[in-house]
């Protein structure tokens, strides 16, 4: 029998607090910034069209308050889910940015302090991808999360290796699709 595809497109949270002042939050649970609300409402514009069938999150509120505010208008089903979150910085929560970019790369398999590793991200990822789509119909699946979200992703759906995800250079875009094939 066919394999049925999913399309699946992510988005970043809208500008957050933290990412205005230069911090990385991991899973500090910091409230998008007023710059932020706007994107928000700017990505549900964007996506207007998109005829979602289902829109996940991440449980940190810069994630589902971004859903929210994107989608207030739209019957569509928001889920929030902790699998879909930031890599946990452990001791360096709330550290400048720059200094965990420098830091990455020592934590693809080794955790941060007191926190987790990439490979522990795209673990979680991992598994909410086997729990989760299984169970959707085929259509389109909005997932709004985090850098290391995109960096599971680009690992897991289109076979970049964990090192080259998180070392290429980040630039945002208006979403990245993939497909995913069903059961």
């Amino acid at each position: 029998m066919a394999r049925e595809p999913r399309r699946l497109i992510f988005e970043t949270h809208a500008t957050s607090l933290d990412n205005e002042a230069g911090l990385a939050s991991g899973w500090f649970d910091v409230a998008l910034s007023p710059t932020g609300e706007e994107q928000a409402r700017m990505l549900g514009a964007r996506r207007r069209d998109d005829h979602l069938a289902a829109i996940f999150c991440s449980d940190l509120s810069r994630s589902f308050r971004t859903a929210e505010i994107a989608f207030a208008d739209r019957s569509i089903p928001i889920v929030r889910d902790a699998r879909l979150r930031e890599c946990h910085y452990g001791d360096l929560t709330r550290w400048p940015t720059s200094e965990i970019e420098q830091r990455r790369l020592r934590h693809l398999v080794d955790p941060f302090p007191n926190g987790e590793s990439y490979q522990q991200v795209v673990d979680r990822v991992s598994g909410w991808l086997s729990e989760s789509l299984p169970h959707l119909v085929t259509g389109t699946v909005l997932v709004i999360g985090h850098r290391a979200t995109f960096y599971a992703l680009e690992h897991l759906l289109n076979g970049v290796t964990l090192h080259d995800a998180i070392t290429s250079p980040w630039t945002w875009q208006p979403g990245w699709r993939y497909t995913v094939l069903g059961p």
